[in-house]
């Protein structure tokens, strides 16, 4: 069964930095993507950055472009988000989830999703 764990969330101030894991098990990863979603309140969830598995492809949504960046360590079988110049809009629960393939916004369209992690960025 394939589980997802998101941990390194918390309370940073504005113009501050937080990194965010995503530890992933109960299968090999092989043609799958690693995205992380994040979700305001009152607001829909929303796509931030999308990395294949065994691949160079990489995705970001233009809110975070040149602000987070997102890598993977196959050998710990964990993808990471790095999150630097936050801004309060940022502030939300962020989850990781998978699918096969390509990357894609959509959450619609992953199979599995983490429990998420709260970041919230004080101004």
């Amino acid at each position: 069964q394939v589980q997802l764990v998101e941990s390194g969330g918390g309370l940073a101030q504005a113009g501050g930095s937080l990194r965010l894991s995503c530890a992933a098990s109960g299968r090999t990863f092989s043609n799958y993507v690693l995205a992380w979603f994040r979700q305001a309140p009152g607001k829909d969830r929303e796509f931030v950055a999308g990395i294949q598995w065994n691949g160079p492809d990489t995705r970001y949504a233009d809110s975070v472009k040149g602000r987070f960046t997102i890598t993977r360590d196959n050998a710990k079988s964990t993808v990471n988000l790095q999150m630097d110049s936050l801004k309060p809009e940022d502030t939300a629960i962020y989850y990781c989830a998978v699918r096969p393939f390509t990357i894609v916004t959509w959450g619609g369209a992953y199979n599995y999703w983490g429990p998420g992690t709260q970041v919230t960025v004080s101004s």
